[in-house]
């Protein structure tokens, strides 16, 4: 157990930003999963922007690589442009 105050404190900090990481991994995930199930052309584009922001977000935070965030908005473009 932790023996200074801002060792207790940073451990309350780890809890809340580990909480809230999954929340929008989650929450990114789910998003284009409906993404990949959209097949309408005009539906899918018009909830693009939402997740590529979603992506970003996570990139910007740290929480996925910019790498990994750069692969999946590319893997999602590529899908939206072959639908009918």
């Amino acid at each position: 157990m932790a023996n200074h105050k801002s060792a207790l404190k940073r451990i309350r900090q780890n809890i809340a930003t580990r909480m809230a990481n999954r929340f929008f991994k989650k929450t990114t995930r789910t998003a284009i999963a409906k993404l990949r199930e959209i097949n309408d052309k005009a539906d899918a584009q018009k909830f693009m922007p939402k997740v590529i922001g979603m992506i970003d977000h996570l990139a910007k935070r740290r929480t996925w690589h910019k790498n990994k965030a750069a692969n999946l908005k590319s893997s999602l473009m590529r899908h939206v442009a072959g639908l009918k």
